[in-house]
């Protein structure tokens, strides 16, 4: 049996025809119902949680929205009725943690927390999350006590 040299992990390239996704677009094949869109290029609007950065909102045909949202130190405790989010923590500070019912648990990068409706949620500490949520985010399910 003859050995096979090793082989660099990642082999794929762009193709030289490649072009980049605009900032702030959402691409798709005309005809289709798929869509590309940059996170970091969509405008930021305030949060219970500081500045989320929200994609596929105004999609009726998606089932969820995506979140690239930046946490303050001061985010608001709040629930949903109906939605389901899922955080997927990006980046954050060692002593940065999340509270979900009153029950605080530390978390780290790359941490991810289902969070059902109903269920009272507020990040500690600054920390950048991507957020998916499920049906299509709608600022009318945002409920304080």
């Amino acid at each position: 049996m003859t050995e096979r040299a090793a082989s660099p992990i990642n082999r794929a390239s762009a193709p030289t025809n490649a072009t980049p996704a605009p900032n702030n677009s959402t691409l798709a094949a005309q005809g289709s119902t798929a869509a590309i869109v940059n996170l970091p290029s969509l405008p930021g609007v305030e949060c219970p949680c500081g500045i989320a950065k929200r994609a596929f909102a105004d999609r009726d045909e998606t089932p969820g929205t995506v979140h690239l949202t930046q946490i303050s130190k001061d985010a608001r405790e709040h629930y949903h009725k109906e939605h389901t989010e899922v955080y997927v923590i990006l980046q954050c500070e060692p002593d940065a943690a999340i509270e979900l019912d009153g029950q605080r648990t530390p978390i780290q990068t790359m941490t991810s927390i289902l969070i059902p409706p109903g269920v009272r949620h507020r990040a500690i500490g600054q920390m950048q999350v991507l957020i998916f949520c499920t049906p299509n985010f709608d600022p009318a399910d945002e409920y304080f006590d």
